[in-house]
């Protein structure tokens, strides 16, 4: 070997997660689409921009028998995204980088198709609002796409028209009717959100000589015109034959409250009827029976105060006239789990579902009794036995395997294919390699003063021993109805295990996967179950000889940072807390987060009260990192602000005659809820590595240079 290359390798860092940039650099799998003929396997890889300045997505080709190695399929600067494979083979996606034969038009997201048997990608439909969402019928050609319009727009012509005047004249302003106004970080409008069938079109110069490959242009037509913003962040399902589309729709209701009603689009008229509308009931589209006869629903009660919401699987007869009611049944009532609707096997005998299950999410199945209705709990059977989570399920022509995303704290999700009669699971060649991960994941629990388990993951470092006791960081999950269980790449707790910190991932009452009397016990009293139980799980681990009881702190983000500021304000154990996109006080909340109605539903004043953070601010003795992105509409930034100022002038930390203070604020004017900018993320990490090592372990690690500090 050359000196030289012996000299790189020796910069080489041990893993990826030793060095912020290697970790960014990491290929990110998301989504998979699955041909008709089960022989393509399509996914969206997501890459560094040589840059480092932001993520450029491609699809990647999967071999489902194991057989052959990945390869790409697109790539652009713009990148893909949203594969769906139409009937025949052609596989659809949207992208936003230029089209060759237009090359001198605005970039938009349009309708990319690349044929089943070969050639370049090309653009079958563009528009000035673009194109977000592509959905294909199984059995036959129709294809449909979400796409938005001008509220005012009565076709396409209009809408180009009405659009270019906004840009021309750089008018921003929206004129609200409704609520809700923003969405995440979305401002919602003038845009509403239509399904469109798209259809042939007509040839612009019929009989003019072409090449072979030229096709008449692809024309939409609105199939929901009527939607108004009843689409806005709706599920929607085709039936294998295209002649229907189920899909959720938004109802208003009186005082700005709203709920979904499932309802049936007809595709060949364009109408709808409205199959499910129960008061106190919200209701979505599941994947239709391969006979096109039955529809599953998810529905989800409306949360009171006092009661957590509570979400059922139902199965649907949409064969005949009857009153839709009767023909709904209930399916694996009797099963204490929230399932997320996956897919049906080909011969409709059974449905696969996943849903979180202590720590992991699993694929199960669920075998209807009779042909999909009888007495209606179900047969449900765990097929995956791994401590992974799955997603986006998608089950081969012959019904013999399922193919997913599968995810752990081990490993960031990968293709996988699952025998479906023994649950054995092999994962396919890959895009990229498995990162490598220096130290060990242990799965952990302890009692609850009512008697409950309080489980949790616990990432150690390597080398940790009684001998070399590691700092302790305790992570609570956002939600608070979530669970850590799978990968995540916005809290990885291996970048912190890699500088040495044992990181604790525990699920308090609240929390998915334990059965709905795990949620209910800390539901309408966050800063109680919840709050106790994470104190009883860190109690437990502080005993371990491989922790170092003396230096420890807390982080969270959303639901976990509240409950990092209810921790500061109710002890002084930890060296340090970090606070991200957190709620502080619970009565400003309420009214200014996007779903007011939400929350409004879930805390009575006096609740919301009893269990606010800001009236404790007196007794924080802790310094306290706060992060907050002013884009962030779900936590607004005036949380992230009120609480800055609080902690300078009231807590015991408060700034002194010099303006000093241990506290330090963290803002991003163009983030979210979340860092979503490589080099933002890599300055978040920065920051909470900095600011741990001075108030957990006594040292002085240096700022990132971008900050210019």
């Amino acid at each position: 070997m050359a000196i030289e290359d012996s000299a790189i390798l020796s910069e080489q860092p041990t893993t990826p997660f030793h060095d912020v940039e290697h970790y960014l650099a990491i290929p990110r799998v998301s989504g998979l689409a699955l041909s008709p003929d089960g022989k393509r396997l399509v996914t969206t890889v997501s890459t560094l921009n040589a840059k480092g300045t932001e993520y450029v997505t491609a699809l990647w080709e999967l071999d489902p028998a194991g057989e052959k190695h990945a390869r790409r399929i697109t790539r652009s600067a713009k990148g893909e995204a949203g594969a769906a494979f139409s009937s025949n083979g052609d596989l659809y996606f949207t992208s936003a980088r230029p089209d060759p034969e237009s090359p001198e038009g605005d970039p938009v997201n349009a309708l990319w198709q690349l044929p089943a048997d070969g050639g370049e990608a090309r653009v079958v439909l563009s528009r000035a609002g673009g194109i977000s969402h592509v959905m294909s019928a199984r059995d036959t050609g129709a294809t449909f796409v979400t796409a938005s319009i001008l509220a005012g727009s009565p076709d396409e012509e209009a809408d180009d028209e009405r659009r270019k005047s906004r840009k021309d004249h750089k008018v921003s302003a929206i004129l609200h009717s409704g609520y809700p106004v923003r969405y995440w970080d979305a401002n919602l409008g003038p845009d509403q959100p239509r399904i469109f069938a798209v259809e042939p079109g007509e040839e612009k110069e019929p009989g003019k000589p072409a090449t072979v490959d030229a096709a008449a242009p692809l024309k939409l037509r609105n199939l929901t015109p009527d939607a108004a913003g009843l689409l806005r962040d709706s599920d929607s399902v085709v039936s294998p034959d295209g002649k229907t589309i189920y899909t959720s729709f938004n109802k208003p209701l009186a005082k700005a409250d709203s709920r979904s009603v499932l309802v049936a689009i007809d595709v060949a008229t364009a109408t709808h009827k409205v199959l499910l509308d129960h008061e106190g009931m919200s209701y979505f589209a599941g994947p239709v029976s391969p006979d096109n006869r039955t529809l599953v629903v998810l529905s989800e009660s409306d949360s009171t105060p006092q009661q957590a919401p509570q979400v059922k699987l139902h199965l649907l007869d949409v064969s005949s006239q009857m009153v839709p009611e009767s023909g709904l049944r209930p399916l694996a009532h009797g099963w204490d789990r929230w399932a997320i609707k996956a897919a049906w096997l080909p011969d409709g005998s059974a449905l696969l579902v996943t849903a979180d299950d202590d720590g992991a999410s699993p694929v199960f199945r669920i075998s209807p009794a009779g042909i999909g209705f009888g007495a209606g709990s179900g047969d449900v059977t765990r097929v995956t036995r791994d401590a992974a989570a799955y997603t986006d399920v998608v089950v081969s022509p012959d019904g013999l395997s399922a193919y997913a995303l599968r995810s752990s704290y081990e490993f960031p999700p990968e293709a996988v294919r699952v025998d479906l009669a023994s649950g054995e699971v092999t994962r396919l060649p890959a895009p990229a390699e498995r990162p490598r991960i220096q130290g060990s994941l242990e799965r952990i629990g302890t009692a609850a003063a009512d008697g409950s388990r309080v489980p949790a993951y616990l990432a150690l470092p390597d080398g940790a021993s009684a001998q070399h006791p590691a700092p302790l960081l305790l992570w609570i999950h956002g939600g608070p109805l979530g669970s850590w269980n799978a990968w995540t790449w916005r809290w990885n707790p291996w970048l912190l295990a890699a500088k040495g910190y044992a990181v604790l991932l525990p699920d308090p009452a609240l929390s998915t996967g334990y059965g709905q009397s795990y949620i209910q016990r800390g539901w309408g009293g966050w800063g109680s179950a919840p709050y106790t139980d994470l104190m009883e799980i860190t109690d437990a681990v502080m005993e371990r000889p491989d922790i170092d009881p003396s230096r420890t702190a807390a982080m969270g983000g959303s639901f976990g940072g509240y409950m990092a500021n209810w921790v500061a304000g109710q002890t002084d154990r930890f060296d340090a807390i970090v606070t991200h996109a957190s709620l502080w006080a619970l009565d400003q909340f309420g009214p200014t987060t996007d779903a007011s109605q939400y929350w409004l539903k879930e805390m009575t004043a006096e609740m919301a009260l009893a269990n606010s953070p800001h009236l404790h601010v007196e007794k924080i003795s802790t310094p306290m990192l706060v992060i907050h992105g002013d884009k962030d509409y779900r936590v607004p930034i005036g949380e992230g602000l009120r609480l800055w100022y609080e902690l300078l002038s009231k807590s015991q930390l408060a700034a002194d005659g010099n303006g000093q203070t241990p506290h330090r604020f963290l803002y991003y004017p163009d983030e979210n809820h979340w860092i979503l900018q490589p080099q933002h993320a890599k300055v978040w990490y920065g920051v909470v590595e900095h600011f741990l090592a001075k108030n957990v372990l006594d040292q002085d690690v240096p700022l990132p240079a971008d900050l210019g500090l």
